[in-house]
């Protein structure tokens, strides 16, 4: 064991940080499970006809047809999060109702289709081994994140409201670093607290708080947990309003049982029940699909576009030496920083003579638009009138930190000169593309207006939504309006 956590700590976590490849590794294990899963199945049952089984077209068909299903069931039971105070016999069930729902597909599509030369026992045994590779995976990858968290890695950053019953939650929360919680700051005017965190949390009186309003714009903040024994609805409706106008996740310490609110889900940190208020939409089915599409589209497009994608390459380089790529530091989710990827348009020393032409930005915000930019390059401006140049952002795609469909990711000088209501386009992951991308007049609109632009996509997020906006920045391509 020692030399299994050797290798996960000092060759394993460090690989998958600099990579960024957490979310695609997930679903790949977990579909190569679902895979191994019918294979074995298939060697048991047809041991004499050998090979793989995709050979046979039929069992080929029950395998393309019931490995997204499987995969959705485990998203809408939250099977595939990344665990962090879920026990295991809670993963163990969850994975034993994804492989009921599958046998029951299976039985129906068996009688439905009346597939009798079909072996009842495959089924059977490949629903029971489905459900065991899948298990013993997320089993390894729980103690995986459980390292992969004591390193400072996928962390929740959260606020806490308390008092001095929530002393046990807290400590609860600083007793398992591996579940991934950073206390920021804590709201609270009880003196146990202060005396027992002193020096080791900033602790804040409940009165002052504008101060959480600052705290949010200045730090990279998720949550804000309420914890308080005794609930002041004042309280709770003025910081549910805060959170809301930053895209940022409340969520209420509860002990009732049936909650009657409508907006707001429940959740479970620790042992403790939650109202979670969150005005990023919550529909697990949805952001299943939206999640799917991100990773499929994302591979089908760089296996399609690659001859296009090294045609330009070499044009770029011919033209204008290199580097052929540009890397630029942007803001994504939630205030976080990634280096977002395009093809290069500009001359080399573009970001040093941005200062000198301040003056004749046509934006009236803090984004700097040029129709006539003189630093870019002539086959620059093509792959910027076409879109082409933001094809490489597939790879940030690729490893999460963009979606194919998304308010455009900003840099951090801009995101400084937002107003507060502007903020909350960071509350989801930044795009490809947006409404604003898609308007073939989208340089002469209004900073504002581009922004409110945002805010409707994310309050009126759909699937459907997503798919009109791909289809739309498709057209934009081939029309050539992008500059």
């Amino acid at each position: 064991m020692d030399s299994i956590s050797h290798f996960i700590e000092l060759k394993l976590i460090p690989f998958i940080k600099r990579r960024n490849l957490l979310s695609f590794i997930l679903g790949a294990v977990d579909i190569l499970a679902i895979a191994f899963a019918f294979q074995l199945s298939y060697f048991k049952n047809y041991f004499f006809t050998g090979g793989f089984f995709f050979s046979n077209k039929t069992l080929l068909f029950i395998f393309l047809a019931i490995l997204p299903l499987w995969l959705f069931t485990l998203y809408i039971l939250k099977a595939t999060e990344i665990p962090r105070t879920k026990r295991y016999r809670v993963l163990f069930i969850e994975y034993m109702q994804s492989a009921v729902v599958i046998a029951l597909l299976l039985l129906v599509f068996y009688f439905l289709f009346r597939n009798y030369n079909i072996s009842r026992r495959f089924l059977v045994e490949f629903t029971f081994f489905g459900f065991l590779f899948l298990f013993l995976v997320r089993f390894f990858e729980y103690k995986v994140f459980k390292t992969y968290r004591l390193k400072g890695f996928n962390i929740v950053n959260i606020v806490l409201i308390a008092d001095e019953t929530s002393l046990p939650f807290i400590e609860m929360l600083r007793s398992y670093p591996e579940w991934g919680y950073r206390i920021m700051q804590i709201f609270s005017n009880s003196g146990l607290l202060n005396e027992t965190y002193r020096g080791i949390y900033k602790i804040v009186p409940d009165i002052l708080k504008e101060s959480l309003q600052e705290s949010i714009e200045a730090d990279i903040i998720d949550e804000v947990l309420y914890i308080k024994d005794q609930v002041n609805p004042a309280e709770v409706r003025k910081t549910i309003r805060s959170c809301e106008e930053f895209g940022i996740v409340f969520r209420l310490m509860t002990k009732d049982r049936q909650p009657r609110l409508t907006n707001a889900f429940i959740s479970i940190i620790s042992n403790e029940k939650f109202l979670t208020f969150s005005n990023v939409p919550n529909r697990p089915f949805a952001l299943a699909v939206k999640k799917f599409m991100d990773i499929n589209i994302s591979v089908l497009l760089l296996i399609i576009l690659s001859p296009v994608m090294l045609i330009t390459g070499l044009l770029i380089w011919l033209t204008s030496g290199s580097p052929i790529l540009y890397r630029q530091a942007r803001i994504g989710l939630r205030g976080r920083q990634f280096d977002l990827y395009k093809f290069r348009t500009m001359v080399v020393n573009a970001d040093g003579i941005k200062g000198e032409l301040e003056s004749l930005n046509e934006m009236d915000g803090p984004a700097f638009k040029m129709k006539n930019d003189p630093r870019i390059t002539k086959f620059g401006r093509f792959l910027r009138r076409s879109g082409l140049d933001e094809l490489p952002q597939l790879i940030n795609v690729l490893r999460g930190e963009m979606s194919l469909i998304g308010p455009r990711p900003p840099l951090r000088e801009e995101t400084k000169l937002y107003k507060r209501w502007q903020l909350r386009r960071l509350s989801v992951k930044p795009g490809l593309s947006c409404f604003w991308q898609i308007k073939p007049d989208r340089n002469s609109i209004k900073f504002e207006k581009w922004m409110e632009l945002d805010l409707a996509y994310i309050d009126n997020w759909s699937p459907r939504l997503d798919f009109i906006i791909l289809f739309k920045t498709i057209r934009t391509v081939f029309q050539r309006t992008g500059l």
